[in-house]
């Protein structure tokens, strides 16, 4: 896909998500992690400003983990941290840790896609070309995304204008819009029934077509066709009731939530019910 055609995508992503606040931080997870390396990630606060802005590299840095099981496999769990998340969080809180010990047939491919990526419209063509393509080329043939918050939305954007590259989506509490359009989703009778304001301005026209995206999977025609989607999210995060809009058109089994904010207590808990329901292959 070319740059100028995911600039035009991306071009009206809300200001929100294109500011220089954003976190200056190693651009790799390291292959083993210190204890020293640990809780130096821990001291980083999860968000907030007063950062150099992060660099974004060609290629994208990444980090392999292998699964449990004996011998290789062919499923890959890549995952795409949030605005104000390092990489590193996703070892620390446990995510990869969780599917070891389920003896998950899956290798595990931590993405470092920051916002640097979202603001210069180049994170789809990164994710492509320096993470889902080569995954394929070294055999993989089952890629699931696994995105929380605006990393959320990356994968979301990802199978959107890259339609099966992936086998399956989860996303746990998706950054989706802002609330302004996403209460026009909600006053025209929820997504299953809301239809597209023609007109709208660049950030609207963002969102408009997202949500557009997204409402395919009211259809069961047309959802059957796409990589199955997992949604998770805490009752008290600051995206519940936009999660919900979309929980709402997918199989209840699909669906989850749990007590807590925009925060690791909450998705912890999400994550590890969820590896619960997810069709991934385990070791023999």
């Amino acid at each position: 896909m070319s740059r100028p055609f995911l600039r035009y995508h991306l071009a009206g992503l809300p200001r929100a998500l294109v500011g220089a606040c954003a976190r200056a931080a190693p651009r790799l997870v390291p292959r083993a992690l210190s204890r020293a390396a640990l809780l130096l990630a821990a001291l980083l606060p999860l968000a907030g400003c007063g950062f150099l802005p992060r660099p974004t590299t060609v290629p994208m840095p990444t980090q392999l983990e292998p699964s449990a099981c004996a011998g290789p496999v062919q499923t890959l769990v890549v995952f795409l941290p949030g605005a104000g998340s390092l990489p590193v969080e996703f070892v620390r809180e446990g995510f990869l840790r969780e599917m070891q010990e389920r003896r998950i047939a899956a290798d595990m491919l931590i993405a470092d896609a920051h916002r640097g990526y979202y603001n210069q419209r180049s994170v789809l063509e990164r994710l492509e070309a320096d993470v889902i393509a080569p995954a394929r080329s070294r055999g993989y043939r089952s890629i699931w995304l696994v995105g929380i918050s605006l990393g959320g939305l990356g994968a979301l954007l990802h199978e959107e204008n890259m339609p099966g590259r992936v086998q399956g989506l989860v996303v746990i509490a998706p950054y989706l819009g802002e609330q302004g359009f996403i209460d026009g989703v909600k006053d025209g009778g929820g997504l299953a029934a809301w239809r597209a304001p023609s007109g709208a301005s660049p950030e609207g026209a963002f969102e408009a077509r997202l949500w557009r995206w997204l409402q395919g999977y009211a259809t069961p025609a047309t959802a059957q066709a796409r990589p199955p989607l997992y949604l998770g999210y805490g009752t008290a995060d600051r995206f519940a009731a936009t999660n919900a809009l979309l929980g709402a058109v997918l199989p209840p089994g699909q669906v989850f939530t749990t007590a807590g904010g925009h925060d690791w207590n909450a998705w912890r808990p999400l994550w590890r019910e969820m590896l619960g329901v997810i069709p991934l292959p385990h070791c023999r």
